[in-house]
């Protein structure tokens, strides 16, 4: 058991747009998420299921073609392996818990996630 207080985590700040905090355990990763307007989260999939919750703010996903938009108070569930990019259509604070965990991320290499286009 380890008790995680999310001030204490330091915020990267991967671009100009886009910062995030979080936590990995041996099977799940939660991120807290802010995103400011125009941000963009490429095209790219991984092995872990999503669930992504927005706090504040929208996000536009394109999903196998399909666009969806996520809005404070609404949690979108991603499949393992689909590809998907995200757009902030406004600043967005939201949460991301992934399963199995995002070994990307914690070896900081998410390049795909490291360049705003």
């Amino acid at each position: 058991m380890k008790l995680y207080k999310w001030d204490d985590i330091p915020e990267e700040h991967v671009h100009e747009l886009f910062s995030r905090r979080f936590i990995s355990g041996k099977q799940i990763t939660m991120a807290r998420i802010f995103l400011k307007k125009g941000c963009i989260v490429p095209t790219h999939n991984h092995e872990s299921e999503q669930l992504t919750t927005v706090f504040t703010g929208a996000l536009k996903f394109l999903i196998d073609g399909n666009e969806i938009v996520v809005r404070g108070g609404e949690t979108l569930l991603i499949p393992g392996f689909v590809y998907h990019s995200a757009e902030a259509l406004e600043d967005t604070h939201e949460m991301d818990i992934f399963s199995p965990i995002r070994v990307d991320w914690i070896e900081g290499t998410d390049d795909y996630l490291r360049v705003n286009k």
